[in-house]
């Protein structure tokens, strides 16, 4: 029986992990609505924090750029002692970019201002998040998902095939469908808001009481803007003036010093820091991303950034299903995203210890650039690449190369956009038919491609006749000797890249 969708997917929550989502369905062609039950984009500095695989996933969007003029460079830390003295050193370890890796520093872009790009970019595709529009309820069949939406306008109802929640870590949509969302409170409870003051330079993070969860308190100039970010550690229990006299208040106390004033704030929040996991991401039609499937404390600047390459791994999966792709596609975006949660927060919540002694020092581990899915069953190779250093489900590597008409270019560059790539090396591109969606080059004598610097070698250890499938999210989803080739072409029609009929 033919079903009368009114749209192929509804996103529930305009954060940065709905407005990726959106972004890759709109540069797919996939339609969808994206509703915000808030009226107004949310305007505090929380995820300031956008690590090097989100910086590729950034430049894949086409973004990048705009972002990093958004927002600077994290700045020195200045730990200042009772004596008045203070020293400085880094945050985070400043990586030099390499061949297979471009991006080696963390950027510090308030969420609002990286909220705003998203926005930007979203407007582009043609589309916008409708504001003021809130999910009240929804009823589900095997076929797809009927929601019930209120706003300003009144109410309406909608059949689409796909429901995502992207509603944050109260998620309704999560409630609704009574998915557990078992973790603990880490015992901290502290303040954050973005504030106008006078009295401190904005070439320094400034740090006082490092060690003490009673008076400790940090000031950091927020990249882009005029805006200060203060941190404090408060009691557990008891009401909190946010005003800007009652946090004026509270910085003469920790630090003190007079000669500090908060003279405005634009945003406030004292929270209870928490580390949860739902126990699915889905059920049935209805998917789960970021703060949604889970929430981290702010420790490290892994929870936006996880949220974002959420919906980067579901973006091109719901597209495949919606075009035809088998719906058991959907299967493996909790099978892959949800071990990178459990590894994540297992490391935010570490990180949140160090910082209780006073270390704020942030190393590779924080860049996300190693977390893969070599466990998945999207991962294939054919025949195994034992003792190779790259597999099948890694973060695929960037590499400079030249085309044959001469131009350098970038492997990034070749993945840019919706489709799947496959590169070949030393093979015959003929065994291989062209097809919607799959960008096929090679290496070789008469292929396109050259490696005169020996960097996709590096990065890939090819053999004569090796095919390497990259999927759009950037990762690696098969390596298939020339020998195999009829392994390869059954992984190209289980994810929706068949020949056309």
């Amino acid at each position: 029986m033919t079903q009368d969708f009114s749209t192929d997917v509804l996103i529930c929550g305009a954060g940065a992990a709905g407005l990726t989502l959106a972004i890759d369905l709109a540069r797919r062609g996939v339609s969808f609505r994206l509703i915000e039950k808030m009226d107004a984009p949310f305007q505090g500095s929380r995820g300031k924090g956008i690590q090097p695989r989100t910086q590729e996933v950034f430049e894949d969007m086409g973004i990048l750029d705009r972002v990093v003029a958004a927002g600077g460079l994290y700045p020195p830390s200045r730990e200042y002692h009772p004596d008045g003295s203070h020293v400085d050193s880094p945050v985070m370890t400043h990586t030099p970019p390499t061949p297979a890796e471009p991006y080696g520093i963390p950027l510090m872009v308030p969420q609002f201002l990286t909220e705003g790009v998203l926005r930007e970019r979203l407007a582009e595709l043609g589309h916008r998040p409708a504001f003021g529009c809130e999910l009240v309820a929804f009823e589900q069949n095997e076929s797809g998902v009927t929601a019930r939406l209120a706003s300003a306008a009144g109410e309406e109802t909608l059949r689409v095939r796909f429901l995502v929640g992207a509603d944050g870590g109260r998620s309704f949509v999560r409630h609704a469908l009574d998915i557990g969302f078992p973790g603990k409170t880490l015992g901290v409870r502290a303040v954050v808001a973005d504030v106008v003051l006078s009295g401190l330079e904005r070439e320094a993070w400034h740090r006082f009481n490092e060690g003490s969860m009673d008076a400790q308190m940090s000031l950091c100039p927020l990249a882009g803007t005029q805006l200060f970010q203060l941190q404090a550690p408060i009691p557990l229990e008891g009401d909190i003036d946010l005003s800007a006299q009652g946090l004026s208040a509270m910085v003469a106390a920790r630090t003190g010093r007079n000669d500090i004033r908060i003279h405005s704030v634009s945003w406030a929040s004292a929270f209870q820091m928490n580390a949860r996991l739902a126990d699915r991401y889905r059920a049935v039609n209805v998917l789960l991303v970021g703060d949604a499937a889970h929430v981290h404390p702010p420790t490290g600047g892994q929870g936006l950034n996880t949220s974002v390459q959420d919906a980067c791994n579901l973006g091109w999966k719901l597209a495949a299903v919606a075009a035809g792709a088998p719906k058991t596609l959907l299967d493996s975006y909790e099978e892959e995203r949800r071990p990178v949660a459990v590894e994540v927060l297992g490391l935010s919540t570490k990180l949140l210890v160090d910082a209780k002694r006073g270390d704020m020092r942030r190393g590779r581990e924080v860049h996300q650039l190693d977390l893969g899915y070599p466990g998945s069953s999207l991962a294939m190779e054919q025949p195994e690449r034992a003792g190779s250093r790259l597999c099948a489900g890694d973060r695929a590597p960037d590499a400079p190369v030249r085309g044959a008409a001469g131009q350098p270019t970038r492997l990034f560059q070749l993945f840019k956009g919706a489709h799947w790539t496959l590169l070949g090396w030393e093979t015959d591109r003929r065994g291989i038919a062209p097809r919607s969606g799959l960008h096929i080059h090679t290496f070789g004598d008469g292929g396109e491609l050259h490696d005169d610097g020996g960097h996709f070698r590096e990065a890939y250890e090819p053999m004569p006749g090796d095919w390497v499938l990259v999927r759009p999210d950037g990762y690696v989803g098969a390596i298939v000797a020339s020998a195999r080739i009829e392994a390869l072409e059954a992984y190209l029609q289980a994810v929706g890249l068949g020949l056309p009929h």
